[in-house]
Formats: structure tokens, sequence, C-alpha cells
């Protein structure tokens, strides 16, 4: 499988990261470290047969995107084992992902996964993944007691493989008006 993502500024960046550490410090679910899962919002998953041709797809495309601001407001969970910070979908998050999807639907040999298209989709950013029961209350307290609203900044559009994680190319965004 893979993915397109939306990546962000440094602080941002930095930021998510240590929810995540902290995360793993607290559970000893070392599952996003050990897979080297940057802080990121997948924007789209699919199968495709040829990698070569979503590399050249990607370089048109992401050429015609602006960075953008998003404001994380919540803490979310995907039962039974996932725990993620929930931005806001706002114009620009939307925008993002309507381009994104529209371009892959029409390339040959690509098979979407239907939970990433527009208005199936629950935008996220995960902070930990395959927690237990019991380390998913850990994690939930943990982000409880650290998590507060904040902004950043999309920077950056990339391409990666998963199983394991692996970035295969990253794009900068163009900085807006």
């Amino acid at each position: 499988m893979y993915l397109i993502s939306a990546y962000f500024d440094k602080e941002t960046t930095d930021k998510i990261q240590e929810y995540i550490n902290q995360v793993a410090k607290k559970t000893g679910n070392t599952f996003m470290l050990d897979g080297r899962v940057p802080p990121h919002i997948t924007l789209a998953a699919f199968d495709v047969d040829r990698e070569g041709q979503i590399t050249a797809f990607l370089e048109q495309e992401i050429s015609q995107l602006q960075q953008g601001t998003l404001q994380w407001a919540s803490i979310g969970t995907f039962l039974p084992y996932v725990i993620y910070l929930a931005p806001v979908l706002n114009e620009y998050l939307h925008h993002l992902s309507v381009k994104v999807n529209e371009a892959l639907l029409q390339m040959d040999g690509i098979s979407v996964r239907p939970h990433y298209q527009p208005f199936q989709w629950i935008p996220h950013t995960t902070i930990g993944k395959k927690l237990s029961p019991e380390e998913m209350r850990t994690a939930f307290y943990v982000l409880q007691h650290q998590f507060g609203m904040f902004s950043g900044q999309v920077t950056h559009i990339g391409l990666a493989k998963t199983n394991p994680y692996k970035n295969l190319t990253v794009f900068d965004l163009r900085e807006g008006n």
C-alpha cells in the first residue's frame, strides 16, 4: 500500500513527535518509534501497479499546491488500538484531499482505498498504533494531561510505502500569498 501524506513545519512536527514519544514512553508501546513513522496526515491510500507513475503524478500535481494552516483540536480513537490527534477539517485540508484523490482516480492501474476519499475520510495524526486496551487507556491519560489545541503549517506532501513505513519522495509546497 502507498500513502500520500501532508507533513508539517519543524515546530509542529516537533510538538507532535513529543506526543508520540510521551505515549510510547508511558505505554511501553514503541510501534510508531520503531517504524519511524513521522507526524503526518494521510490524504490518500492506494495500491498501484507501477510506482514510477505516482512520482511523476506528484511532481505535476503538488507543484500547484500551497502551504496552509491547520488546527488540531481534539483527541480521537479508532478502536480497538489507535489514538490520534484530530485536526479541524477546514477548507484548506478538504481542498488537499479533493485534489489528491481526484487526480489519483483519473490514473489507470490504481486502486484507491475508499476510507481516505473526501466525505469518507477522518483526517487524523496518529500518535499511537497497535495499542492494547490498557495501553489505550494510558495513552488517553497522557494526552488528556498534555494536549491543548494548537495550530501548525502543512509545508510538504510526500509519497510513502507502508509495512514498514518508508518515505519515497517528499515535495515542498509553495508558500501562500
